[in-house]
């Protein structure tokens, strides 16, 4: 077998502005990569790289010739685990550059295969979890807006971004726009400890689900005083990055949400997701933002999962690829009618 291999550059302008404790973006820079077989059969995959984990279009595009050389050397889209060590021997950071190729080579060997990525795994397309629809930072009245616009699309679960001074006032709002809706809320390291143990008692009080990374990564301690203390469940985000850090949170967090662009692929998800489970915690997976060429691959995990928040295309004005069909926030993976990762250019 040959493969070649090219990538692109993609930039994606946002349906609405996206602002969460750490800052504000208006459009999301993502690198689509294509590996093709010598039969003109083509995976695709995207990188969606995040500045707050060392990683920008310009790096991924900068390493993705290293990473790519070692698909091309192998030649074989059903040696996924070889490639996938020679890329990190090659490269060993820069995670959302070797998911991207990651997820090509897995939509690659399933079309290969005549199948969906989930059949090739034998998951069961009947046990995803509902994926959430995101709630940025605004101000009130909009948030109100896109919390009626979530409710009226049919989004059961909203995740909504916190981190500010004016935390109860934006729950408020959105309970009082959405009264049925399961809540989680994010706040992306924004709080001290003592701040996010106050916060969780406010917040159980408006039926909220489970908080979201409360604390600096930088603060393990102050990670566990909150998990020992707080009212609500705690999911750990950036506390938990790569497989390494899974047994690392295991004493302090209830949740650890993964996600390929932070860990580097399928295969490197699907490990995370089992050391997660040794350790008896529950599992999300999360995303950037970020076209389906991505997240298509993403929904594919989903059986795997207790939750999903897999909502990052959702968020996009417009999106030159179609994935996996989700519909009031159900991802409807046993309506896919193709194979490999359901990643497509749209008409």
């Amino acid at each position: 077998m040959t493969l070649t291999t090219e990538f692109e550059r993609v930039s994606y302008p946002l349906a609405d502005d996206f602002t969460i404790s750490r800052g504000t973006q208006t459009e999301a820079e993502n690198v689509v990569v294509r590996v093709t077989d010598d039969g003109g059969m083509t995976g695709v995959g995207a990188a969606a790289p995040s500045a707050h984990y060392g990683e920008t279009a310009d790096t991924v595009e900068a390493v993705l010739p290293d990473l790519l050389r070692e698909v091309e050397s192998v030649g074989d889209a059903h040696a996924i685990a070889r490639i996938e060590r020679r890329m990190k021997e090659a490269v060993n950071e820069n995670p959302a550059a070797r998911a991207a190729v990651s997820i090509a080579l897995h939509d690659l060997a399933a079309k290969r295969l005549g199948l969906p990525l989930y059949r090739q795994w034998g998951l069961d397309a009947d046990d995803c979890p509902p994926t959430s629809f995101t709630i940025g930072l605004d101000e009130t009245e909009r948030i109100r807006e896109k919390t009626e616009a979530a409710v009226e699309s049919g989004y059961p679960v909203l995740k909504v971004k916190l981190g500010t001074d004016r935390d109860e006032e934006i729950v408020e709002a959105v309970r009082e726009s959405a009264p049925d809706a399961t809540i989680r809320v994010d706040a992306n390291e924004g709080w001290t400890p003592r701040e996010a143990v106050r916060k969780s008692e406010m917040l159980a009080e408006y039926g909220v689900e489970f908080i979201e990374q409360p604390v600096p990564a930088e603060d393990p301690e102050g990670l566990k005083f909150v998990y020992e203390r707080s009212a609500l469940p705690i999911a750990a985000d950036e506390s938990c990055v790569t497989l390494e850090d899974v047994p690392a949170v295991a004493d302090r967090t209830d949740i650890v949400n993964l996600k390929l662009m932070k860990c580097g692929g399928l295969s490197e998800a699907t490990r995370m997701v089992h050391a997660a489970r040794a350790h008896g915690l529950e599992v999300m997976l999360g995303c950037m933002v970020e076209s389906n060429a991505a997240i298509a691959a993403a929904c594919h995990l989903a059986p795997l999962l207790d939750y999903a928040d897999l909502d990052g295309a959702l968020l996009l004005e417009a999106d030159d690829y179609e994935g996996v069909l989700i519909e009031d926030g159900e991802i409807l993976l046993d309506g896919l009618d193709r194979s490999g990762t359901g990643a497509r250019r749209s008409d």
